[in-house]
């Protein structure tokens, strides 16, 4: 938001310097990453939005460089990124791996970016804050350069609790996740469809990609469930529920809080979906005052209505930016338990929307220095 001595000043300017002035309440924007699945998703959402952009640049691998990709009417060129890259770039929004945010995302600090990165890189990193703008806004302003985008599951479901935990607090959370292929990228989308034709066909076809690209083994995934996403840790949970866990933690500020996580892959293109069971503080909590929450909060549809069978799905909530919340009700056994049914696109409000997000966030308020 522009402050009102900024619109005084420029007003008595004369043409030639208001339009100076103008041009620079506009931002450059970075997305590296461009090619890639979430990149595209971002590059969508900016033309979306009405974001003050000055210029958009596009950056990717050396492979990738050269490409034409079309945006507003015109055809950007996809540039290789280096270091330099990012000379004069106000924003960049990073999807293009943990080892690339981990060799650029610095560099461009260093060269005056403020960097949204959407991977794993810096998430647990003390001085980075890791940010869903419906739950913890105000962090950003505390970045030193680089504002971490958070795990796609984790962002539905704490968007979707954290009006419940400012009303009723939260003492628990146990999640069952059914998560969408296009999590593990194109080639995930791309395997689930030639898998899908061959079982279809009665062919034969033999996995390459999931559970986890660079594992021992790997399963078919059509018409089947894998519990396993990412890479298994020491204590038998995945790095995919170690995420969950330790990112919702963060983002609420709440070491205290009980978390469990079961990622599970379906054969399902876009949407995560997940089964949440909570455990609130207060005892007067009921299921109609969680749906009032969830009526009023920014980001948060419901669809709650099982007499008519309406509550969300996958489907459709793909293409959607907001967190689709239904089957609310009270556990039978447990008086402060309630379980709950989240679902969101993954590539967008787990992702790019996230991100565009929190760019939106830094221009308005203006939290572009480092702390």
């Amino acid at each position: 938001m522009v402050q009102y001595s900024l619109i005084y000043e420029m007003k008595q300017m004369p043409g030639e310097g208001r339009n100076k002035m103008a041009e620079q309440m506009k931002y450059h924007i970075a997305i590296v990453g461009a090619t890639g699945a979430v990149g595209q998703k971002m590059l969508e959402t900016l033309e979306e939005r009405n974001v003050p952009m000055a210029s958009l640049t596009l950056l990717s691998s050396k492979r990738s460089a050269g490409k034409k990709v079309p945006f507003k009417g015109e055809e950007l060129t996809v540039q290789e990124a280096t270091p330099h890259s990012f000379e004069g770039i106000d924003i960049a929004l990073f999807s293009a791996g943990g080892s690339i945010s981990k060799q650029l995302a610095p560099e461009a600090v260093k060269r005056g970016a403020v960097v949204v990165d959407n991977t794993s890189a810096f998430r647990m990193d003390p001085s980075v804050p890791l940010v869903v703008p419906e739950v913890n806004e105000d962090d950003i302003q505390h970045h030193q350069g680089i504002i971490a985008n958070p795990n796609c599951s984790t962002i539905q479901m704490v968007a979707a609790l954290e009006p419940i935990r400012k009303q009723f607090g939260l003492k628990r959370i146990i999640v069952s996740t059914y998560q969408a292929v296009s999590g593990a990228g194109n080639v995930a989308n791309d395997e689930l469809s030639e898998q899908t034709q061959a079982f279809l066909n009665g062919d034969d076809h033999s996995p390459e990609v999931l559970p986890v690209k660079g594992d021992q083994h790997h399963y078919p995934i059509a018409f089947n469930a894998l519990p396993q996403i990412d890479l298994f840790q020491d204590n038998g949970y995945t790095l995919e529920e170690m995420k969950m866990i330790n990112e919702t933690k963060k983002i609420m500020h709440a070491d205290e809080l009980q978390v469990a996580a079961t990622c599970v892959r379906l054969p399902i293109f876009t949407s995560h979906a997940e089964s949440v069971y909570v455990e609130v503080d207060h005892d007067d909590c009921s299921v109609e005052a969680i749906q009032q929450q969830l009526v009023d909060a920014p980001g948060i549809t419901l669809e709650d209505d099982p007499a008519n069978q309406v509550y969300p799905t996958p489907l459709n909530a793909a293409n959607k930016r907001d967190v689709f919340v239904g089957r609310i009700r009270k556990d039978l056994d447990h008086s402060n338990g309630f379980h709950l049914w989240i679902v969101s696109d993954n590539l967008l409000k787990g992702a790019a929307w996230n991100s565009v997000q929190i760019a939106e966030s830094i221009i308005k308020h203006k939290w572009f220095t480092k702390k």
